[in-house]
């Protein structure tokens, strides 16, 4: 399992399972678009970087706060604006271990 990228670590612990798969799924397939330090994830752009953002910039789920439920909407219906999130990024067994991470981790920091 990959565990660590752009020089910083997963930070879910590995006693976590369910967790820390979904840390390492969120990392492989959500980095580019979403932010969230606990899965060593960097992709939503600074607000007021780009006038307008960019349509590929993701929520930055550091302070945004997700339930269970709406992750697996998200994942199922690429997003809630189907702007550009691909549907079904992950399925099955993975996406449920990326909604208990998320709901988890999701709106802890700044």
């Amino acid at each position: 399992m990959l565990a660590a990228g752009c020089g910083g670590d997963i930070e879910v612990p590995t006693d976590q399972k369910t967790a820390r798969k979904g840390a390492v799924l969120f990392y492989e397939r959500c980095s580019g678009c979403h932010s969230l330090e606990a899965a060593n994830a960097y992709g939503s752009k600074p607000e007021g970087t780009l006038q307008g953002g960019e349509r590929s910039n993701g929520p930055n789920f550091n302070v945004r706060k997700e339930s269970r439920d709406d992750v697996l909407f998200a994942i199922r219906n690429g997003g809630f604006s189907g702007g550009i999130m691909p549907a079904n990024v992950v399925v099955g067994n993975d996406a449920e271990a990326v909604a208990d991470f998320l709901s988890k981790y999701s709106g802890k920091g700044d």
